[in-house]
């Protein structure tokens, strides 16, 4: 059996803050940092404020966009009044990915014992595009490109991994109704 050659993915970094600015980003840096370095692209990158219109118009925006695959975003995901990106991304999903949030959070409870019960790390799919929410930490992004999504994001990943799956997100748009 032949090994499977990468497949670069067209990837978009959202932050969610409303105190950052791209000079001071370090968290959506780490992101674009570790995706460019795996051989993906950096489809697009944006800052929006902790608010939910804001964080879905953008997130609509990159949905709508053939040139993006997957949208990675981090902040905003914690149980604070202004943390509200698990609210904004889970209105959007098609199919909720729920393990992905689960398994970040086993991983997370290694390095950082309880404290990761206040995450709402999330992921889901709509329209064709994976979603995916990590903390606004630095470490957060590590953790959740490094553990999950550099594998789940390279075709060469086996048994099997989202990229595989890509061609099949929409299938369900081109099915006739009975």
């Amino acid at each position: 059996m032949s090994e499977r050659a990468f497949i670069p993915v067209r990837i978009a970094v959202l932050t969610v803050s409303d105190s950052r600015g791209l000079a001071d980003d370090k968290s959506g840096q780490t992101l674009v940092d570790r995706l460019t370095e795996a051989g993906h692209e950096l489809a697009a990158r944006a800052i929006v404020t902790d608010d939910i219109p804001a964080i879905q118009a953008q997130l609509t925006q990159w949905i709508d966009d053939p040139a993006v695959d997957v949208v990675i975003s981090t902040g905003g995901t914690g149980v604070t009044g202004r943390d509200v990106t698990p609210e904004a991304f889970e209105v959007l999903y098609e199919k909720p990915i729920p393990g992905f949030g689960e398994v970040f959070r086993m991983l997370s409870f290694q390095k950082i014992g309880t404290s990761t019960i206040q995450s709402r790390a999330t992921a889901g799919v709509c329209r064709g595009t994976y979603l995916f929410a990590l903390p606004g930490s630095p470490g957060a992004c590590r953790d959740g490109w490094d553990m999950i999504l550099k594998d789940q994001l390279d075709y060469r990943f086996k048994p099997c991994n989202f990229v595989e799956l890509l061609p099949r997100l929409r299938e369900h748009e081109r099915r006739k109704p009975s």
